[in-house]
């Protein structure tokens, strides 16, 4: 098959970026054919919250692609059109995440409706976290686009088709993410790297830290340990989309000083293998959302997790083993989970199965809508 794939790659960073790599590749290795067209511009500066959108690994992710389109500029939308037109693509498959781009993307589905080219949008989140008034709108305009939707949980299933009752909408679970820079490194050097000590409980919760992602709650569930003898390291990294200093004041109001660790920025691909080995647990205590990147980094690894059922079910039923579900806000479940996870018998640290399949589950399904 000729397929188009639409969305961000490097220099942009994040999961969504890395998302869309591993699915190129993948893609390309099943013998097709793969024209990525991503951005010249991702957002104007001044409406992103962080302190970049780039990507500063020193091991980027990185795949060949094709630099094409800014979400206001409708003369690099026609652009797009016409080097979609020029390849002649099977199936066109857009990366969904923010509103934003709703109306770029409305522009090239329609497009491709007229020169009958399927299009199939990836769901990441129906809608943004901090939702505004125009954002259903907006969604619903671009989505109704796609001749089919993919959603990578069923509770993302089902809000989109709470927006688009008729909506064309195929599951496929979000697929691993590993082999991130091919260092793998033992725990026990992870931890010389990073100065802790070979015994010590470490708990990581990793990226992006918004207020949905419920790193609030997990320092109260800290404490409820700290207070029945109990001293986990926590290590909290991920550059701050918000007001670092409430979590500082939460720190020491609670006396975890000596129990956390923060790393406010962007971890990059050479160092995401020494937080995750150094880990013996991930932690999501997520209060909304869909699915998390850093779920996937962890189920890749092997490392077990730690989450809230707002994002259990995009987890991979082969890997369901290695986490624990709590109620999202629940201070004292999440203390338990802690607790449980501490006293369990470390496994072999291999996942169950190979992260590369549940790519290929994306790829099967892609090659069944062209």
């Amino acid at each position: 098959m000729r397929i188009v794939l639409i969305g961000p790659v490097y220099p942009y960073r994040g999961g969504i970026a890395h998302h869309t790599t591993f699915l190129e590749r993948s893609l390309r290795a099943s013998n097709h054919e793969v024209l990525v067209i991503s951005f010249k511009r991702q957002y104007p500066r001044w409406l992103y919250p962080g302190s970049t959108d780039r990507d500063p690994s020193q091991a980027p992710l990185q795949t060949e692609a094709e630099y094409l389109l800014d979400p206001l500029y409708a003369w690099t939308w026609r652009a797009a059109q016409r080097r979609i037109a020029a390849f002649s693509p099977d199936l066109v498959a857009i990366q969904w995440w923010t509103t934003f781009w709703a109306i770029a993307f409305t522009n090239l589905s329609t497009y491709c409706q007229r020169k009958h080219i399927p299009v199939t949008y990836i769901l990441h989140n129906v809608l943004p976290h901090e939702q505004r008034a125009w954002d259903s709108w907006l969604a619903r305009r671009a989505l109704r686009q796609g001749d089919t939707i993919i959603a990578q949980n069923p509770n993302e299933a089902n809000r989109l088709l709470m927006l688009l009752p008729k909506a064309d909408v195929r599951i496929c679970e979000m697929p691993l993410f590993s082999g991130f820079t091919g260092d793998v490194i033992s725990k026990v050097e992870a931890r010389h790297r990073l100065g802790i000590a070979p015994e010590r409980q470490v708990l990581l919760y990793f990226g992006i830290v918004r207020p949905y992602k419920g790193l609030h709650v997990l320092l109260n569930s800290l404490a409820i340990l700290k207070n029945e003898g109990e001293n986990p390291l926590l290590i909290a990294a991920g550059e701050f989309w918000e007001e670092q200093q409430s979590y500082l004041k939460d720190i020491h109001q609670l006396g975890l000083e000596d129990q956390v660790r923060i790393e406010n920025r962007y971890i990059p691909n050479e160092e995401v293998d020494v937080f995750f080995s150094a880990a013996d647990v991930l932690v999501a205590p997520y209060l909304a959302g869909t699915q998390s990147a850093a779920v996937a980094l962890a189920l890749g690894r092997g490392l077990p997790v730690i989450l809230t059922e707002r994002i259990a079910s995009g987890v991979p039923q082969a890997y369901r083993g290695l986490t624990r579900v709590v109620p999202a806000g629940d201070v004292t479940a999440l203390s338990q989970a802690i607790r449980a996870a501490s006293n369990a018998q470390p496994g072999s640290g291999r996942p169950p199965a190979y992260p590369e399949t549940d790519w290929q589950r994306m790829v099967e399904l892609l090659e069944s809508l062209g």
